[in-house]
């Protein structure tokens, strides 16, 4: 067994369901792109981008206004996926996202919580929200599910594309998170785990897995 035996995409995309980006890693199922296809104040977020912005120049490629917002500390731009007669749909900083605000002058790196986030932009939602922040989805989305919960605010995106990180997590923090994401409204709809991941890791296990969720 595995750990996404026990904690399965038990709900259904009630839209069509397409492949953005790499078929590969890098690569994301998305649920109803053609209700964005044509959405004139179309929002997405990246974060955590690496060199690797299939998914977003595909997404830029198949919508008509959408535009990303990308966010990764480790690089300085977005990927060279994007071409240039797109760069003006895409706006990149190179900030960390986190569960507190930690962005003062001697902080490195810069840490913005969501919140800030969509303040700094002026942004009341975002359509698609893609977080790849290797392992530190866990106390980001913690934090900011309790956040919007604890003042009976709605959650502020349409759709998540999460990678989850499971590494060193027991059975019981993995299942309190999980419950703690289905309690604040998010449906999951599609698990992939990362092949790529698998067949480099020597134990050949599956803590890697793209997780596609609802709100």
């Amino acid at each position: 067994y595995t750990v996404w035996d026990f904690f399965p995409a038990a709900y259904n995309c009630p839209h069509e369901v397409q492949r953005i980006g790499a078929l590969g890693d890098g690569g994301k199922w998305v649920c109803g792109l053609s209700r964005v296809q044509r959405k004139p104040d179309c929002v997405v977020y990246s974060i955590g981008i690496n060199y690797e912005s299939s998914f977003e120049a595909d997404l830029l490629e198949n919508t008509d206004y959408c535009e990303v917002w990308g966010y990764d500390f480790s690089v300085d731009d977005f990927g060279p996926q994007i071409p240039r007669s797109q760069r003006h749909r895409v706006h990149f900083a190179p900030y960390a996202l986190g569960g507190e605000e930690k962005h003062g002058p001697n902080d490195q790196p810069k840490l913005y919580t969501l919140d800030a986030l969509m303040r700094m932009n002026g942004h009341k939602h975002i359509d698609i929200l893609k977080i790849d922040i290797e392992g530190w989805e866990f106390d980001t989305l913690t934090a900011l599910i309790d956040g919007y919960v604890s003042s009976g605010r709605p959650l502020p995106f349409g759709q998540l594309q999460l990678e989850v990180h499971v590494w060193g997590k027991k059975f019981d923090e993995f299942l309190s998170w999980w419950e703690k994401l289905e309690a604040a409204g998010l449906r999951p709809f599609w698990t992939e785990p990362n092949l790529v991941y698998q067949n480099y890791n020597k134990q050949g296990n599956s803590d890697l897995a793209e997780v596609r969720i609802l709100t």
